[in-house]
């Protein structure tokens, strides 16, 4: 989950008007804050105790002029700004509300106060190169994943201290803790598949594979009746097949597949709202897919909701149940390269990109 990009504006909320067309379902954009600012962006972070929004911008160069690494912070229900830690920045945030102790995924590692929004101290990874990032409450830990090594850092959000690492078998994306000892991280392999861990002895207990899914970045769990959720973005075998999104829905216990549906985009987050029995992913095309679990082994895809082209990664507030995501305006793109000759592997990445439209970085939030 790497995006750079950069928009030259000042951090000025203002509310643009919701367009009255949606898609037919329960499920609508019920805000959008132009909230500006420059630098590049990847996850999102939705602190439901402390009604925080946490999104890590890059530093850089924008065009001639220089942009500041920081962590910039938003009030969760108004989505106003309430504040930025300099030179904070990273990938993505986790919080521990019991602490008080918030987490990025960069390197170094930052540690910060959530109520002074200072920040602490930071923290070696030593090899790894920080991308994704889990907090568990289970033993107050948090999990920092690295793609080319390949592991987890485990990092004690009371302290800060380092506990080790994790071998994961695989390139890691996105984790969730199911609260009682296991930890769930999917692969974004050709080959997908989740990683289950004992967090007691930090090992690996379990691999369950996909088989012709893969490209995975998104993974949400039903926690009560064991049920995982993971959004991938190929299936069967390109350039032969289409590579069709796909959400792979699994049992946590021994892996078995139940079903998978299709994503309308390839996804770069999901979560699960047990309130509701929903899971979502936001796709790269400005899409979300909710899917309905009717049972614990029958699921439907419910809507596919158009929420802002290039709005890719997720949060969930679990007090209000509302869904945030985030991108910003582009310009056209330019013309796409030629497709790989027939039998050669497909291209990858996301395509050619047109130029950021300045101050259009823009959080939404969805709910019905």
């Amino acid at each position: 989950m790497r995006q750079f990009c950069f928009v030259l504006a000042t951090a000025i909320v203002t509310f643009a008007p919701i367009a009255s067309a949606q898609q037919a379902g329960p499920y609508q954009v019920l805000k959008r804050a132009k909230v500006g600012g420059e630098g590049g962006w990847d996850y999102i972070y939705a602190d439901a105790a402390g009604r925080r929004l946490y999104i890590p911008r890059r530093g850089g160069m924008g065009g001639a002029t220089a942009v500041p690494t920081r962590l910039t912070i938003f009030n969760l229900d108004t989505l106003e700004p309430v504040g930025e830690i300099a030179d904070v920045g990273g990938n993505g945030t986790a919080v521990d509300p019991k602490s008080g102790h918030g987490f990025t995924s960069s390197k170094p590692i930052s540690m910060f106060d959530t109520k002074t929004m200072k920040l602490i101290k930071t923290i070696d990874p030593g090899a790894a190169q920080p991308d994704g990032i889990c907090f568990d409450a289970f033993n107050q830990r948090v999990y920092v994943f690295s793609h080319p090594t390949k592991d987890a850092t485990v990092i004690d959000a009371k302290d800060g201290a380092v506990l080790g690492t994790i071998d994961l078998g695989g390139v890691p994306e996105e984790g969730i803790a199911d609260g009682k000892g296991m930890l769930y991280v999917v692969m974004q392999d050709a080959q997908g598949s989740v990683t289950a861990v004992d967090v007691k002895t930090m090992k690996a207990v379990a691999h369950y594979p996909f088989g012709d899914k893969g490209r995975c970045n998104g993974l949400a769990l039903d926690a009560k009746n064991s049920v995982l959720f993971a959004a991938c973005g190929s299936s069967g075998n390109p350039p032969a097949q289409p590579a069709q999104p796909m959400m792979v829905i699994l049992s946590a216990k021994d892996g078995k597949i139940f079903t998978s549906l299709p994503l309308a985009g390839g996804s770069d987050g999901a979560i699960f709202n047990p309130s509701t029995m929903e899971a979502y992913s936001t796709q790269g095309n400005g899409t979300l897919t909710v899917v309905k679990e009717k049972s614990p082994t029958s699921f439907e895809v419910e809507q596919n909701l158009d929420t802002m082209n290039g709005a890719r990664t997720i949060a969930f507030d679990s007090k209000t149940g509302h869904i945030f995501t985030m991108s910003q305006e582009r310009g056209p793109a330019p013309a796409a390269p030629p497709a790989p000759p027939a039998g050669a592997p497909p291209a990858g990445g996301r395509g050619p990109q047109g130029t950021t439209v300045p101050g259009s970085f823009t959080i939404l939030m969805i709910g019905k």
